[in-house]
């Protein structure tokens, strides 16, 4: 299985799990509950998505690489302590609670939330003193003499022996007491992930052309060469703070986070090809509608030029569909605390206090790691903004008995605000179709455009919630064209008969 059905498969065990019966116990008695043993690669996105589990289920994760670990902090350290056995005292060894079990009970304390995931990486690659500990822990879910508490799932992953010499074997014993998944890398699955990271267009853009250097692992004269996932995103963070910093970008620096020589000169100049292309068709022009007077050229390109306008145009786009999922999330935000302020009679020093509590709150979330990089921005925006809002109350000396009706009227030219900016992204889309229809009209370019469209987190938001009649009069051609050509195929075969 790929990433994404990897992801969905360790949701549904987790919620599994978790249901209870109508008494309170689970369902799945805690005994039966398998531990998942996820294999794949390195660097394909497993710890990504236990992340993104946590955060949609609202549970706590505790995440630890078991290669870290000595026997001792696993199972706890040695000490003598006193018992008394048929009435003579004795001297007896006990051990100190495990560091990883202790981890668990201090995040839930930190975060108030009784269930949660335990996440132990690289679990077929521990010393020789911890195996025997790690087949314990499989096997009963206990390090030491310290159980994992109820209400924790076991999730664990590992590499198989072609990309580890230090993997070790289960045995029949071990591997028929966990529930194994297999996972492959897979660009595709990656690419819905990587669209809503934001990560940078030219690297969609170029792993779309060339999809056979999304992941690599191979023996060179210098030793290990390699490309994974894991680099791609890195890559992406440094290529964005290196644009907004104005430095160059060339193949020493894309060489340290891909480490194969080949693909790293391939992709350093394919990276400047496309700031090359952002220059020459000017995607913000086209956006608003003013298109190139000759796009015979441009319908005559090469497709690998043609597939890098498309990422352009996609790019922009999903900048602008970005913005409208974050301004929302910030305006829902700032209603719940301003709804709150009326009810306790709005006034600059009821909002200060409501905006100190949400700060508050934020910043245990955090801790708890139970607040994800988006939500850890909307909390963000949406203190900035009530700190706006406060400096203008007391400001302008706005008298309590008029400060709701002041921050009502701020909050609705917010809003008008974030309307324009939907209007402005309708049209943005709408003239990229359009613009996609007079160059390359319904071929397979329109084909692609829609395809990720369609597929990504941000678009598929915003054209369900605010809608856009392009999109749509595109959309059911495309459905209506797969149906053409489904009964075609259909009454082809009929006709072979």
């Amino acid at each position: 299985m790929n990433i994404r059905e990897a992801k969905e498969e360790i949701k549904h065990t987790v919620q599994a799990y978790l249901l209870k019966d109508e008494t309170g116990a689970y369902k799945i008695p805690v005994e039966k509950q398998r531990p998942v043993l996820l294999m794949g690669p390195p660097g394909i996105g497993k710890t990504a998505i236990m992340e993104q589990i946590a955060e949609e289920m609202q549970i706590n994760l505790v995440s630890y690489t078991i290669t870290h670990h000595t026997r001792q902090s696993a199972i706890g350290l040695p000490f003598i302590s006193k018992r008394m056995y048929a009435g003579e005292e004795v001297s007896v060894t006990e051990y100190t609670m495990s560091e990883i079990i202790a981890a668990i009970y201090d995040q839930i304390e930190r975060s108030g939330v009784q269930e949660g995931i335990l996440f132990l990486d690289e679990i077929n690659c521990v010393s020789e003193t911890l195996a025997p500990t790690m087949l314990q822990f499989l096997q009963y879910k206990t390090f030491g003499s310290h159980k994992v508490p109820d209400g924790f799932v076991i999730v664990t992953a590992g590499n198989p022996p072609e990309y580890n010499r230090s993997v070790r074997d289960f045995d029949i014993v071990t591997l028929d007491r966990v529930k194994r998944m297999d996972v492959h890398e897979d660009f595709d699955a990656w690419k819905d992930f990587a669209v809503r990271a934001g990560v940078h267009g030219s690297i969609l853009s170029y792993l779309s052309i060339k999809k056979g250097n999304f992941y690599s692992i191979k023996a060179g004269i210098q030793g290990k060469q390699f490309v994974t996932a894991r680099g791609w995103e890195d890559l992406s963070r440094i290529l964005q703070v290196y644009e907004e910093m104005n430095l160059p970008v060339n193949t020493d620096l894309v060489s340290q986070y891909l480490e194969d020589p080949e693909i790293a000169r391939d992709f350093a100049a394919y990276y400047e090809l496309y700031n090359k292309y952002r220059e020459t068709y000017h995607v913000g022009e086209i956006l608003e509608g003013n298109f190139p007077k000759d796009v015979t050229a441009l319908a005559l390109a090469p497709f690998d030029e043609k597939l890098s306008l498309i990422g352009l145009l996609i790019d922009a786009l999903n900048q602008e569909f970005r913005q409208y999922v974050r301004d929302l999330a910030t305006q829902q935000g700032l209603f719940t605390e301003l709804k709150a302020a009326k009810a306790a009679g709005t006034s600059a020093d009821v909002l200060a206090g409501l905006r100190d509590a949400r700060e508050q709150k934020a910043m245990r979330s955090k801790k708890a790691h139970m607040l994800s990089r988006s939500q850890e921005r909307t909390e963000r925006q949406v203190i900035q903004a009530m700190d706006e809002l406060i400096q203008k109350l007391r400001l302008e000396g706005v008298a309590d008995s008029e400060a709701a009706a002041v921050a009502k009227q701020w909050f609705a030219e917010r809003e008008q605000a974030r309307k324009e900016r939907i209007g402005k992204t309708d049209r943005h889309l709408t003239q990229a179709f359009a613009f996609m229809d007079k160059v390359f009209h319904e071929g397979q370019e329109m084909v692609i455009f829609l395809s990720d469209l369609s597929s990504g987190y941000y678009s598929l938001k915003f054209v369900t919630e605010c809608g856009n009649e392009a999109y749509f009069k595109y959309n059911q051609f495309l459905l209506l064209n797969n149906q053409r050509t489904k009964l075609t195929k259909e009454l082809k075969e009929m006709m072979s008969l």
